[in-house]
């Protein structure tokens, strides 16, 4: 039945993507929105293959550009996700930093990386640096409160049981409360991976930095309409892919809760 479901599943997402592409051939060719702005799906096609040298006779600079973005999103996850574990641990494990520092978070929490990146700039200057620090403090937030929401629900009987077997704070925190805490730390990791892709692309875009960000704001501004939906297009390659590759690494790590 799981089988069966799967496949009907993807057989449905398959037929949507197909009506999408096919609305946008249609868009295209038939004159209902402007080539100007909305280019073909063949001509994407070409501007991708060009792009990545597929043919022999175009300058290979997009797979520089998708290497340079796809680079600074994951340096930036993984300092995203090993300082929101950290901070979540300390955190969601007592109660009174709990009390303590919560208000703070709820502060800071709603402030969109966008609006961090003047402060950044004035601190690291316009480098690559400065994208990174970005990028980490827009995705850590995902992964900080669902490491503390994860800490904070562990039952307060294995609490108990802790203090009859005589295990240390440590020893609660890594043998109970993080697997207790991990399909929340894991999700909290998916949706970083997602905003440290967007956080990325805008953070190239404002401060020159070579990657995807940089290529698609240059082709809107010479309205090369076929390189910018051909950024566009591996922008969603990228999200999809990362995204299936980490919930296939989150289905295996979470086996032992399936029965």
């Amino acid at each position: 039945m799981n089988d069966r479901l799967k496949m009907s599943s993807w057989l449905g997402s398959a037929l949507v993507l197909g009506a999408l592409i096919a609305l946008w051939w249609g868009a295209s060719n038939l004159g209902w929105v402007s080539r100007v702005f909305l280019p073909t799906p063949q001509a994407t096609w070409d501007a991708l293959a060009e792009g990545f040298n597929l043919r022999g006779n175009g300058h290979g600079e997009l797979a520089d550009w998708t290497l340079d973005t796809v680079g600074r999103m994951l340096q930036g996850w993984l300092l995203a996700s090993l300082a929101g574990v950290a901070l979540g641990v300390f955190i969601g494990a007592s109660a009174a930093a709990r009390a303590w520092l919560q208000p703070m978070l709820e502060f800071i929490r709603p402030l969109p990386a966008s609006a961090v990146l003047p402060v950044a700039i004035a601190i690291f200057g316009l480098s690559p640096r400065m994208v990174l620090v970005v990028v980490a403090f827009g995705a850590m937030w995902p992964v900080l409160l669902a490491t503390v929401h994860g800490l904070a629900t562990v039952d307060a009987r294995l609490a108990e049981v802790t203090r009859c077997l005589q295990l240390s704070r440590p020893a609660f925190i890594l043998k109970i409360a993080l697997p207790h805490a991990m399909p929340d730390i894991l999700a909290g990791m998916r949706l970083a991976l997602t905003v440290a892709l967007i956080v990325a692309v805008v953070g190239e875009m404002i401060a020159s930095q070579g990657g995807l960000g940089q290529a698609i704001l240059l082709a809107a501004r010479a309205f090369r309409a076929s390189e910018l939906f051909a950024g566009i297009v591996l922008l969603g390659l990228i999200g999809f892919v990362s995204n299936g590759l980490l919930a296939f690494a989150e289905h295996r790590l979470l086996r032992w809760q399936r029965p």
